[in-house]
């Protein structure tokens, strides 16, 4: 029997351990680690190269978004899921775009989940109910670019990965220090980046910047 490697990625501890919990009462299955944000989501992904990621949608750091694009270049084996407690056509439909293979909603049966990790581990799409089979086509075609009201220049992807990585933790509420600190690069450095991303966004304030991310979804109005 072939053994399915999961790391699971949910900042709330008691989630985490509970879905680490779950996971474990498979036998094809083995949760290889446990991310807290998704900073560190990321760099574990990278050591760990799991077979599957699950990973919660909203997280300190990076979002699951962002985790989900990174893991996506760092460790392309590793096929993704989002956790989520959003069922809306933009929520699945950018993360499929981002690079993920499915999308669960949190209040999810266990079984659902399980199937969706088997799937995932096959390479096959994925969405959980009540997304129906059909849903699935019409993202997997959307994701594909097969969307016309999908803007061909985003300026977002214009942004380094550095870039997106400390606007992340700009909207965090981490000063420059602290990013520094995180990063392993200099204050200095950290600035430069941030003047790079606000240029390239052409965002002047940090009002733009906090709107920009509420648009985007990087941050939540409840947040």
């Amino acid at each position: 029997m072939s053994v399915i490697k999961i790391l699971v990625a949910d900042d709330h501890p008691v989630v985490r351990k509970g879905l680490v919990a779950l996971l474990d009462t498979k036998e094809d299955f083995s949760v290889v680690g446990e991310a807290a944000d998704g900073i560190e989501a990321v760099e574990l992904a990278d050591r760990l190269k799991p077979d599957v990621l699950i990973l919660d949608m909203m997280m300190p750091g990076f979002n699951g978004l962002e985790v989900t694009r990174q893991v996506s270049e760092l460790s392309p084996k590793t096929n993704i899921i989002i956790l989520s407690i959003q069922s809306s056509e933009a929520y699945v439909l950018n993360a499929l775009r981002a690079g993920a293979i499915g999308y669960v909603l949190k209040n999810s049966p266990p079984d659902i989940l399980a199937e969706a990790v088997r799937s995932a581990a096959a390479g096959r799409f994925f969405l959980g109910p009540p997304l129906s089979e059909r849903a699935v086509e019409i993202y997997i075609q959307k994701s594909r670019g097969e969307d016309s009201e999908v803007a061909p220049d985003d300026p977002y992807e214009s942004l380094t990965r550095r870039e997106r990585e400390i606007l992340h933790l700009v909207v965090d509420g981490s000063t420059s220090t602290e990013i520094a600190k995180r990063l392993s690069i200099s204050p200095r450095t950290v600035e430069t980046h941030r003047a790079n991303f606000m240029r390239k966004l052409n965002l002047h304030k940090k009002s733009e910047l906090f709107n920009f991310a509420l648009e985007r979804g990087i941050l939540h109005r409840d947040t």
